[in-house]
């Protein structure tokens, strides 16, 4: 069955929505299974750990507001309380990422298949294993490209007043870009497009990508939901793939 997926108009919050659609296609549902038992493992455990230690962290955050913003503590502590949970989202999902990496790809490209009618050339778990160092390089360029620039933002939360108002609207947005990344690479690289050239194929696209990026991001601080987000991202990911990448890209392979 080829579905017909070539409306290039959407947004990012339709290929989003499109995502939670494309995991309960018959034929794809096994292959979600794997991306989803990592994360709810990893995220599940991760999130009951950190929420029996916000009522440590955020006292001392909330200690570093100056006398003159003390006013606002009542706004600053929402803010303070999501700028944890955003970063803490991010490095596990970042983690979860790396470990089910492989089994993500092999769902990418078989929604490919399903959506073209097109199977890939190589496909299947034994080009899994044959592609795993591959892989593996992949995730290491993605965490070069995210660690100078997360360790520029995290610094920013350390000046009294920026950190507590600016640096968790920045990061948010940062960790929109980053998620839209993480999972638009998944098909990308399936077809063997640099990582270079597909993030000058998503800024061309930039503002779309945002928004996918943060509706994942916003769905990672949900509980219950944010157990799926990673099959649901990889589906949606695959779905903005075929309409709006496939055809000038896809000969890469």
């Amino acid at each position: 069955m080829v579905l017909n997926n070539s409306n290039n108009g959407h947004n990012g919050a339709h290929y989003f929505a499109r995502g939670w659609q494309l995991i309960r296609l018959p034929g794809i549902r096994r292959f979600v299974i794997l991306p989803l038992l990592v994360n709810i493992l990893l995220m599940g455990g991760a999130f009951i750990w950190l929420f029996g230690r916000l009522g440590q962290w955020i006292p001392e955050l909330m200690s570093m507001v100056p006398g003159w913003l003390q006013w606002l503590s009542y706004l600053l502590w929402p803010l303070v309380v999501l700028s944890i949970i955003l970063v803490f989202s991010y490095f596990f999902s970042t983690l979860a990422n790396w470990i089910a990496a492989p089994f993500c790809g092999l769902l990418a490209e078989q929604l490919e298949a399903r959506l073209t009618g097109q199977p890939l050339p190589d496909s299947g778990w034994s080009a899994i294993v044959k592609d795993f160092p591959r892989i593996m390089k992949r995730e290491w360029q993605k965490l070069a490209y995210y660690l100078p620039r997360a360790i520029v933002l995290l610094l920013l939360y350390f000046i009294p007043g920026f950190g507590q108002t600016v640096a968790p609207v920045l990061w948010f947005l940062f960790s929109a870009w980053m998620l839209a990344i993480q999972y638009c690479d998944y098909p990308f690289d399936n077809h063997k497009v640099s990582f270079a050239r597909m993030r000058s194929a998503l800024r061309q696209n930039k503002t779309d990508n945002l928004q996918f990026g943060a509706l994942v991001s916003l769905f990672t601080l949900i509980p219950i939901l944010n157990l799926a987000i990673m099959p649901v991202a990889v589906c949606g990911a695959t779905a903005m793939w075929v309409d709006r990448y496939r055809a000038t890209l896809g000969s890469a392979r």
